[in-house]
């Protein structure tokens, strides 16, 4: 996931996500035809969503009081009308991050998601293991705790966390880097296991490309605690499939995107190849989505997160 995307676009895009947001604040989500079918007993997966895919609409705020335009609490709302299992609740929509919400926030968030009967399966932060100044690291470290905190009282079992783009100067130096990102994690997942919340270690696409390298840092880390966010859009390899395998073994959470092969591929995921990767290996979880905008094309979650989601149930079926 890329760490931000522009509220406003363009004067039509504030429309369409002004209009979309009371459409949903009147209860009028997507049709029924269009929900979520839910998924085949028999398989051992259940299907989420990661909160990022609806990123523009949960950042903007209504043009006159900046108040937000659609909160938390509407997405839970909408995913429950969609039959979704379990939501991962993107630290980035929470009222003033990257400060910590109240106590209180947080108990009105793990409440809404009981009364619905949906699991909050993690949350994640911005950070930056990979910088070469020491402050920044430490800064990012205290970040991490804070939130890791945050994730024990939402019932959260995952904190997602980045590793870091190549730091200029660096491009050929990753052993040296990857050790910066290994003490980072190392002390992220120790606070961890004091709370009873995992780290996740993201191949974001910057410092983490491959399995290999994925693999290296965790086994760098050596702690029960910490685990592989599984981005099967992130891979930057001839075969994204392979690597997938090869880290499906130490996957704590997941970010399924609708491509294997980057934002604006038309490849689309091979949902099958994916769910007989999860057979195989024997997955047993949350499986998140993660819809992105492309620039330049028409984005509406409300329609895309759906036909991803039943796209891996058609898949999980024929599979499983």
């Amino acid at each position: 996931m890329r760490h931000y995307i522009k509220t406003s676009h363009t004067k039509l895009l504030r429309i369409v996500i002004l209009a979309t947001a009371l459409m949903t604040f009147w209860g009028s989500y997507v049709s029924v035809a269009q929900q979520v079918k839910r998924v085949s007993s028999k398989a051992p997966i259940k299907l989420a969503l990661n909160a990022y895919s609806f990123n523009d609409l949960l950042l903007a705020k209504e043009p006159r009081d900046k108040q937000p335009l659609y909160t938390l609490f509407n997405l839970m709302d909408w995913c429950a009308g969609q039959k979704i299992a379990a939501v991962d609740l993107t630290g980035y929509y929470f009222p003033n991050y990257p400060e910590v919400p109240s106590d209180e926030y947080i108990a009105k968030v793990r409440n809404k998601a009981k009364q619905l009967g949906i699991v909050i399966s993690g949350t994640g932060i911005r950070n930056n293991f990979a910088s070469p100044d020491p402050a920044v690291r430490a800064a990012d470290v205290a970040l991490a705790k804070k939130w890791i905190e945050v994730a024990a009282k939402l019932g959260a079992p995952v904190l997602r966390l980045f590793a870091g783009e190549v730091p200029k100067g660096y491009e050929n130096k990753w052993d040296e880097v990857a050790g910066w990102m290994i003490e980072c994690y190392k002390e992220c997942a120790a606070h961890g296991e004091k709370h009873g919340v995992k780290i996740g270690i993201q191949n974001h696409g910057d410092m983490l490309q491959t399995a290999e390298q994925c693999l290296k840092v965790l086994k760098g880390v050596n702690s029960k605690w910490a685990g592989i966010i599984v981005d099967t859009g992130n891979f930057k390899t001839p075969d994204p499939y392979v690597d997938i395998e090869a880290v499906v073994p130490y996957a704590v959470n997941w970010q399924v995107k609708e491509s294997a092969f980057g934002i604006g591929s038309t490849v689309k995921t091979d949902c099958v190849r994916l769910m007989k990767i999860l057979k195989k290996t024997g997955y047993k979880g949350y499986l998140p989505v993660e819809t992105l905008l492309v620039r330049g094309k028409p984005y509406d979650p409300f329609a895309l997160v759906p036909e991803l989601l039943n796209e891996l149930n058609l898949a999980m079926k024929e599979v499983y």
